[in-house]
């Protein structure tokens, strides 16, 4: 298996990953706090600290990952998996860390170094999507 093709299934495990800590988390919540699955707030208002964390780590997932797995799987396609192959886990291994950062603290120091992190995942796309460009 490629790199691109590991940094594919990786992403996607992730993602699943967050999204059944969230339904954990809200089936958690709804039993003791005695309060209907089905009236929760899809924003995370409704949960204080970690809970709000760990929604928008969700909704990171959901608007980056697709992106993410649309340009490798472009690169496999297109036979230019020579491109990402080399940095393709590294795509992962900053998107895993960001959500870890987010879920862990909202602090300044944490900020900053969730935003390194989304750095080097659009950082990595800009060069792979040049690359493809010229090749």
């Amino acid at each position: 298996m490629t790199s691109t093709s590991c940094a594919i299934i990786g992403l996607a495990g992730w993602f699943v990953a967050v999204l059944l800590m969230l339904a954990m988390f809200r089936v958690y919540t709804s039993a003791s706090a005695k309060k209907p699955a089905n009236s929760f707030a899809p924003d995370g208002s409704d949960v204080p600290g970690f809970g709000q964390r760990l929604v928008r780590v969700h909704a990171n997932c959901y608007e980056n990952i697709p992106l993410y797995i649309g340009v490798l799987l472009f690169a496999m396609v297109a036979g230019q998996s020579a491109i990402t192959d080399p940095t393709a886990c590294w795509l992962l291994y900053a998107r895993i860390g960001q959500s870890l950062v987010h879920m862990a603290s909202v602090s300044l120091a944490a900020v900053m170094v969730r935003f390194s992190l989304f750095a080097v995942q659009v950082g990595l796309l800009v060069c792979w999507l040049w690359q493809f460009a010229q090749a």
